[in-house]
């Protein structure tokens, strides 16, 4: 008898995210963003300048996103028998490195303003930080959805509140200046800036990685997983238990699965109830799994499934 159950679903379980909220996303960001860069210059001021950088990862993180989504999209083949969702995962950890290296540099400068204070256009950089905080409050509206389901749109999204951020900041150092004339709060709010976006980076960089790396999943512990399938009537014991993730959200499964050689259930019936145990209870539509019986009264166990 052949061995290996598997879920029927054909795209295993892969789906894609919302391209057309990253269009537009991508339009408001793309035009705001060359008024911001212009106006951080006339005003010189680095806030302005942090969040038109921010602005520009922005842009870059929903290009990425939509090329990921347009790649992932390719149908599999017998190369990449998951197709090309994981290149989503390479995108959202490309867009980590670039949130950090621009976060690094924004603070490498404020560290120069510090030392040598510039004077600063409030009412201007107030005026384009405003404008800019609407397109980004539009941008997370539109990705909102999907960055529960996707790290590649997560990633997006991160850049624009990133951004958001900032556009407060800049509203609240052009507010500062105009009232007080005090410059240094240009590169303190740089630098809050930047402290605020990097922890945020490395939990996008890290859930990349792990996926990458084809680590356990986050929210999943194998031990729980275990603990599930045995309390199913008829399975004694579970070994060789594998989790992994090809993107984010679409976990994969594989497990030898020891029955019992006494219980009267056919061996399809109770491979049939362990999947729709862990669909239901864990997400998992993609199980290859082996089963292996007991002998009564032995504590070894039969192979009666080959690997498939």
């Amino acid at each position: 008898m052949n061995t290996a159950s598997k879920d029927d679903s054909d795209d295993h379980g892969i789906t894609t995210a919302p391209e057309r909220s990253l269009r537009i996303a991508l339009v408001l960001t793309g035009t705001f963003l060359i008024a911001e860069v212009i106006g951080g210059i006339v005003t010189n001021s680095l806030a302005l300048l942090s969040d038109a950088a921010h602005m520009f990862t922005d842009v870059a993180a929903l290009a990425i996103a939509l090329l990921a989504i347009r790649i992932g999209k390719r149908a599999a083949d017998r190369r990449r028998t998951f197709g090309y969702a994981r290149f989503e995962i390479l995108a959202a950890a490309f867009n980590a490195v670039l949130l950090f290296l621009v976060a690094l540099y924004i603070l490498w400068e404020a560290v120069d303003r510090f030392r040598t204070p510039a004077p600063v256009q409030s009412t201007a950089m107030m005026v384009i930080a405003a404008l800019g905080l609407i397109v980004n409050l539009i941008s997370m509206r539109l990705l909102q959805a999907g960055s529960e389901k996707s790290l590649n749109v997560k990633g997006a999204y991160l850049e624009v509140w990133s951004d958001m951020l900032g556009s407060v900041g800049v509203l609240v150092a052009g507010a500062v200046i105009q009232f007080t004339g005090w410059t240094l709060i240009d590169p303190i709010i740089a630098v809050l800036i930047g402290f605020w976006v990097l922890p945020r980076t490395w939990v996008l960089l890290k859930d990349s990685l792990n996926v990458l790396l084809e680590g356990v999943p986050s929210g999943m512990a194998l031990e729980n997983i275990e603990a599930e399938v045995r309390t199913i009537p008829g399975v004694v014991a579970v070994h060789d238990l594998h989790v992994w993730a090809v993107s984010s959200g679409k976990a994969l499964l594989t497990a030898h699965v020891v029955r019992d050689g006494t219980t009267e259930i056919a061996d399809s019936a109770l491979l049939a109830t362990v999947r729709a145990r862990l669909k239901g209870r864990f997400d998992v539509h993609h199980a290859t799994l082996e089963l292996e019986r007991a002998a009564p009264g032995d504590t070894t166990t039969e192979e009666t499934f080959d690997h498939a």
